[in-house]
């Protein structure tokens, strides 16, 4: 029997009479003994009717048991050694997280998958300063600095590069490209200025390295270079002061170097559109002859550097000034658009190879709804040290399971199940939680309840920045009224959070591992960070370490508390609320806005949006049936026998979890299948930009461009498309066949 921790035995709250107790005996006692029964187990049948739910008294403990020192311990241990997908470090990383899933009394295990990941064997860059003359070497690497407690393991990072960059060299003159947009390049084209052939310089900032180097590649580019520039990422200084970057600041040093991935897709790039296996299985891949020749790998070299390097080339270059808003920041040179004199001679070979990644996961099955899954993410492996991205994240959601484990010491169990996921390989290409979702696609298209991702948890200062799917909002500002803002302790974190508009924005972007579970089989989605990005200088960097963090990010680990505190919370609510706390009707609204937006722009042109506009009426409809639907159920749970309550809250919650799924199309964005969430997509142009009708956005853009019968053909078949997706979420709202 269930002791509590005094060791006083809980009493039963319902009591069963032996059957030699039933008095009278004979017949007549049999009778009043089986009558007897039947009452007693319709009263443990419907005992959640009976008494009020203990979840909200769970969930007021677990905000209560917030331990600051917990996150800066399990930071700690995470950041000793950088740990790239596919290294012993990230091995032994992923063995630490199982470790401390597996000490709370979780059931834990790791599922392997062999992938293909890209590391580099050669590089070398030179600069002449024109042709013909000797070229200047430059060193490629990020310097530590004197007192560094990381030195010594920082040999172990491994060398600046992008993954998945062309093998090949590349003798030619420097064209600037500003931040490597398509518009960059239609401006240097209407200066005359031809990129044919030559290396584009780009500085990070306003695009992802994959985007600027495909852009780069399109304008006719033969290789490109990516710059940290000290405008966007080494700090300001008063006017005669000196700048103050890492350890001093918290800016990025001038030998800072952000590296990424260069692949444009999502997953193992060997097995697009299905699961990878572990090593030794039968596996479909693709050769390296289609590999090589996909739209999705870079096809030329490409890599980054430092602002310090970057300055250099910009200092030999020629040509016409540059405009202001292409200038670097006080004390740079002016930057020039060339081509040349300066000649960059760039030499590049990877090493992609077939490697093991490991995702580790931890299981606390639900009791009534065992089959429904609550989902929580966060990706492990980092670039260098990563104790922003990704380790802040897991530290908070170590430091929630700590907390989720003391809350089953104390009697909890959820409703339904939740699984806590340690995703590897997310910065190569979200390759573990793409190959886990794939394999395990029907599975969690029929159960998953809801997927929380924490990528970056901690940026610095700056207050709560929450993105989702639009039936998550009202949850989430409920769970933010009753978390404490860690800057502005006398305000929550839904007070803090309203300053911004929008406060909530939209899971669009393919930044981060939920993008699977969203885009790819349609499961209402959530991501959020504390603090703003500018925040963050060192981002990708070698000073991405606890140092960073412990002096600039979050130096008493409250705001890590704070993240693991509405994160869990708003976990909680979707695994122990009876009817899962979803609202559509803001959803809703949101369509109806899209719409209104789209109509506007399209204005004139020889298209109908008559069928978008009726699939959001039926829309809006259904969201607000099946609110009405869930408040009259609440109303009328205490007269509704047990088991047809039961049964109805069943049916209202498969109606609300399944909803997101209609919003899919199996095809999926026209020449990118995988992407088949027709409301919520990436850019064509900015894998990480946020689109609403992303196919309809694409379609009209390039109908604007042509202008042809054709194009408008295409753009109709767009609205067609996400109309009838529209009303497919509205029929599972609904809950009737047609």
């Amino acid at each position: 029997m269930a002791t509590s921790r005094g060791g006083k035995q809980r009493q039963p709250l319902l009591h069963s009479p032996t059957p030699t107790a039933a008095k009278g005996g004979g017949p007549a006692g049999n009778r009043r003994f089986l009558a007897f029964l039947a009452i007693t187990a319709a009263l443990v049948a419907s005992y959640h009717l009976l008494l009020p739910t203990n979840s909200s008294r769970y969930h007021a403990l677990f905000l209560s048991l917030g331990s600051n020192a917990t996150a800066a311990a399990h930071l700690r241990a995470l950041t000793l050694r950088p740990h790239v997908a596919g290294t012993e470090a990230n091995a032994a990383a992923a063995r630490y997280v199982l470790d401390a899933f597996s000490s709370l009394s979780f059931p834990a295990h790791i599922t392997p998958y062999s992938v293909l990941l890209s590391y580099p064997a050669h590089r070398s860059l030179s600069l002449a300063a024109a042709p013909g003359l000797a070229a200047r070497p430059f060193a490629l690497v990020q310097e530590t600095y004197p007192g560094d407690p990381y030195a010594e393991a920082s040999a172990e990072v491994i060398p600046t590069y992008f993954a998945y960059s062309g093998s090949g060299s590349v003798t030619a003159e420097v064209v600037y490209a500003n931040y490597g947009h398509n518009e960059d390049y239609a401006y240097l084209a209407s200066r005359g200025v031809d990129v044919a052939g030559k290396v584009a310089l780009v500085r990070y900032g306003d695009l992802h390295c994959e985007d600027m180097v495909r852009n780069a590649r399109a304008a006719g580019a033969a290789a490109a270079i990516v710059y940290t520039d000290a405008k966007d990422f080494g700090g300001s200084a008063e006017k005669g002061a000196k700048r103050k970057w890492f350890p001093d600041g918290r800016w990025l040093p001038p030998t800072g170097v952000q590296v990424g991935t260069l692949y444009y897709g999502t997953g193992d790039p060997t097995t697009p559109l299905w699961p990878s296996c572990a090593a030794g299985d039968d596996c479909e891949r693709l050769s390296k002859e289609e590999l090589d020749g996909s739209e999705a790998m870079p096809g030329m070299p490409a890599l980054p550097v430092s602002a310090r390097d970057g300055e250099t080339i910009l200092k030999a270059m020629g040509g016409d000034v540059a405009p202001p808003e292409w200038q670097g920041g006080d004390g740079a040179p002016v930057y020039r658009l060339g081509p040349g004199p300066a000649v960059l001679n760039l030499t590049y070979t990877g090493n992609d190879t077939l490697a093991t990644i490991e995702n580790v996961f931890a299981v606390i099955e639900g009791r009534e709804e065992p089959d429904r899954y609550v989902i929580i993410g966060n990706h492990r492996d980092a670039w260098t040290f990563g104790a922003v991205d990704p380790s802040s994240g897991t530290a908070a959601m170590l430091e929630m399971a700590e907390r989720l484990s003391k809350l089953q010491a104390e009697g909890w169990r959820p409703r339904r199940t939740i699984i806590l996921c340690s995703w590897d390989a997310e910065e190569f290409a979200l390759i573990g939680s793409t190959e886990w979702a794939e394999e395990n696609m029907d599975t969690l298209a029929s159960r998953a309840v809801a997927y929380l991702n924490v990528d970056i948890s901690i940026f610095g200062p700056g207050g709560l920045k929450p993105r989702a799917t639009p039936q998550l909002d009202e949850l989430i500002k409920e769970a933010s009224k009753m978390v404490p803002d860690p800057d502005e302790p006398s305000l929550t974190l839904y007070d803090t959070m309203m300053r911004y508009h929008p406060p909530i924005t939209r899971v669009a972007g393919a930044g981060t591992d939920f993008a699977a579970f969203l885009q790819h089989i349609g499961i209402p989605s959530f991501d959020m960070s504390y603090g703003l990005f500018e925040e963050y200088p060192v981002y990708h960097s070698l000073y991405d370490d606890y140092v960073w963090m412990q002096r600039f990010g979050d130096p008493l680990f409250q705001r890590h508390v704070a993240v693991a505190s509405i994160w869990g919370l708003i976990a909680l609510k979707l695994a122990d609320d009876e009817i899962i706390p979803f609202n559509y009707v803001s959803y809703a609204s949101e369509l109806e806005e899209y719409t209104k937006g789209i109509i506007e722009t399209c204005r004139g042109f020889p298209v109908s949006f008559s069928p978008l506009q009726k699939s959001v009426k039926q829309f809006e409809s259904a969201a607000t049936k099946i609110y009405k639907e869930k408040k009259l159920l609440q109303a009328e749970s205490w007269s509704l026998k047990a088991r047809q309550y039961t049964l109805k809250v069943r049916e209202i919650n498969d109606r609300l979890m399944m909803a997101e799924r209609g919003f899919t199309n199996r095809e999926g964005l026209i020449g990118r299948p995988w992407y088949k969430h027709m409301i919520y997509g990436t850019s064509d142009e900015d894998d990480w930009g946020a689109k609403a009708f992303p196919g309809i956005v694409s379609a009209m853009d390039k109908a604007m461009k042509s202008n042809t019968t054709e194009s408008w053909q295409s753009l109709q078949h767009e609205i067609y498309r996400v109309a009838r997706a529209v009303s497919k979420a509205s029929a599972v709202l609904d809950g009737r066949l047609t």
